[in-house]
């Protein structure tokens, strides 16, 4: 198994490592090489900070063009973590309004209760739907670690996602056929998101 770790400068690089590891994975590259981000068996694309400086810094790099390549058309399963998984819809408000890779048809917007405590940061439950690859094994409500301003809408939301409440609902993570995203960060969430790492690595 080849986990590639797609680098374009923005990421909690060390933790997925070595959760990775620790799952067994010995085969990882942190990697901007369309050859080896093309060998690999799946990608991983992190995210830390900004979406309209990530994305900028993606196009630059002209990582935009090979993602689309290997995720649409060649189905390689790629799993988005945090702004790596804003970075997979159609557009955010953060920075301005910026357009992502479009992988799914739905928009980045910041959390709206000004009352909030904003970013949200710690641990909170999520409530996944039935038959979610990613959760599978993982009962009731189980809690992840969030650190995010921005999320994703859950209105009307057309692909299996699981959702999480922070004054109002939100899309935690989504499942759309070898595509996966997730708002919190499984590889600073203990045993949960260890297991839903394996998921990924076993199911996509």
């Amino acid at each position: 198994m080849k986990i590639a770790i797609v680098d374009y400068g923005m990421g909690n690089i060390r933790s997925i490592v070595s959760s990775l590891k620790f799952l067994g994975v010995e085969d990882i590259l942190l990697t901007s090489s369309p050859l080896e981000l093309q060998s690999a068996d799946k990608l991983i694309l992190p995210g830390v900070g900004s979406f309209g400086r990530a994305i900028n810094k993606i196009r630059e790099m002209e990582l935009d063009r090979i993602l689309k390549t290997l995720v649409l058309d060649d189905k390689q399963p790629i799993l988005g973590i945090c702004l790596g998984m804003q970075l997979m819809g159609k557009y955010s408000h953060e920075d301005g309004e910026n357009a992502g890779l479009n992988f799914i048809d739905r928009g980045i917007e910041r959390f709206e209760d000004e009352n909030l405590q904003i970013p949200h940061v710690g641990f909170n439950q999520v409530t996944p739907y039935e038959h979610s690859r990613l959760f599978d094994g993982l009962v009731g409500h189980p809690d992840f670690y969030f650190t995010h301003s921005y999320r994703m809408v859950a209105n009307s939301f057309g692909e299996n996602y699981s959702t999480c409440h922070y004054g109002s609902t939100f899309v935690a993570s989504f499942e759309k056929e070898n595509i996966a995203g997730v708002q919190f960060h499984p590889e600073l969430s203990q045993t949960n998101g260890l297991r839903l790492l394996r998921n990924f690595i076993e199911k996509f």
